[in-house]
């Protein structure tokens, strides 16, 4: 597969984007605090291929922890379409895009995902947690 223009948006459809993203090259999953309970599931590109529609003002920031990872969300239905950071032990400056809102990936897409967790919890990225941690994920 290669890289495709997808659309996304968060409930409402107030915040809304473009993204170039080649899903062969899988999902992500997460155990670091915000992403097991928000159960994040995302796939990731660089900025460049991250475009925001919408007018920045329908999101609102959150931050945590190190703040090395910005997560707005939407300020009229809450959903959390994407976020955007800069952490050197995964390849540098990010958009995490939250496979749940491409709007135009079909189902059998979004199953036939080949998904890698990562030990974010303890700040251990470049390994997976347990496999009965990742059940939960």
């Amino acid at each position: 597969m290669a890289v495709q223009t997808y659309s996304g948006s968060c409930h409402c459809g107030n915040v809304r984007f473009e993204a170039d993203i080649d899903l062969a090259e899988g999902s992500g999953k997460c155990n670091c605090s915000i992403c097991s309970k928000t159960r994040n599931w995302s796939v990731s590109v660089k900025p460049e291929g991250f475009r925001l529609l919408s007018d920045e003002q329908a999101t609102t920031d959150y931050q945590f922890n190190t703040q090395s990872v910005h997560w707005p969300f939407c300020r009229t239905c809450g959903v959390r379409a994407y976020g955007h950071g800069d952490i050197p032990e995964v390849g540098g400056k990010f958009v995490s895009i939250s496979v749940a809102c491409l709007d135009d990936v079909t189902p059998e897409q979004k199953a036939a995902l080949a998904v890698r967790y990562a030990d974010g919890g303890n700040n251990n990225w470049w390994n997976e947690p347990s496999d009965a941690e990742k059940q939960y994920l």
